[in-house]
């Protein structure tokens, strides 16, 4: 295994439904306050504002735990919740002190993760109707893995849950919770690729992989479906979107070969949950036989590679 990433969870083969899933959001699943207090965080937050002033705080969902459960008539997975905030990852996963702050959550509480942010990411192991898988390079400019390549994603937002103000654990429904975790992905491809959503099948979760190099911090792992070709996919790219400055190019892998990409110098520079994506996606192999892929006819395109 990759130094940079671990698996938390392994769904079942050919991955979870939305309905699969449900989500307990709880205050006990919450950061710790730090030992000392916080206020290592605002001057960590403080500096990077100076030093980036385009990045901003937002509300996050913090993973605690997930229980997978095998019940009938289907597998259930439990994903225990709680609220943190973009600063409060910054200021604990990133921090220079991240690595004594699992030190003493495991201590402390029994948990390592005790004192970090977590906040919970999602990622997309996008396939083409032709059997590419669709990699962006990031830009320069975003906070983390500048320059690195990158699958589609970001954040489920607690803040969409809310018509205003700030989100509280007692007015997030676990079932909208859910939803917002697997539209989020949705989002995130249609934002950074410019796909319409017409052209994705719904998401299914993979499982949940690690980032080791921002002290564990989790990223839930989903394959989504395009009707379009590669060819399409990257005429949809190059005209733009929502979020077209967060990459600088678009890169096409066939899913033959992504078994094999460990063996690649592709890999190096792949950050660290892009590599827990492609991971996961390798130990699903229904999906890359095509079952469970949405069967949308297009017109095929001329082979692609790096």
């Amino acid at each position: 295994m990759d130094p940079e990433v671990s698996l938390l969870l392994l769904c079942p083969l050919g991955g979870l439904s939305q309905e699969q899933v449900a989500v307990e959001l709880s205050p006990a699943h919450d950061r710790r306050p730090l030992p000392g207090g916080d206020k290592a965080i605002t001057a960590i937050w403080e500096t990077r504002q100076q030093a980036q002033p385009w990045i901003f705080d937002a509300p996050k969902f913090r993973l605690h735990s997930a229980t997978l459960v095998s019940s009938s008539p289907e597998p259930q997975l439990l994903l225990h919740l709680g609220l943190t905030s973009y600063r409060d990852f910054l200021g604990t996963n990133w921090s220079s002190s991240a690595s004594w702050l699992r030190q003493q959550g495991a201590a402390d509480w029994g948990d390592k993760q005790a004192y970090l942010a977590d906040p919970l990411g999602v990622g997309a192991a996008l396939v083409t109707a032709d059997d590419f898988l669709v990699f962006l390079r990031r830009s320069q400019q975003v906070a983390e893995a500048p320059g690195l390549v990158d699958v589609p994603g970001g954040h489920p937002e607690p803040q969409a849950l809310c018509s205003g103000g700030i989100p509280r654990h007692k007015d997030l429904p676990g079932e909208l919770v859910v939803r917002e975790l697997f539209s989020s992905v949705l989002q995130e491809i249609c934002d950074e690729v410019n796909l319409p959503l017409h052209t994705l099948s719904q998401p299914l979760l993979l499982g949940i992989a690690c980032n080791e190099t921002s002290a564990g911090r989790a990223s839930a792992e989903f394959y989504v479906q395009c009707s379009l070709t590669s060819e399409e996919v990257r005429s949809y790219y190059l005209s733009g979107g929502p979020e077209a400055h967060e990459s600088t190019g678009i890169i096409f892998v066939e899913t033959q070969r992504v078994q094999r990409l460990q063996e690649t110098e592709m890999w190096a520079q792949l950050c660290p949950s892009a590599k827990g994506a492609i991971l996961l996606y390798n130990r699903h192999p229904p999906l890359q036989s095509g079952v469970g892929k949405s069967h949308l006819s297009h017109p095929s395109a001329p082979a692609l590679s790096l």
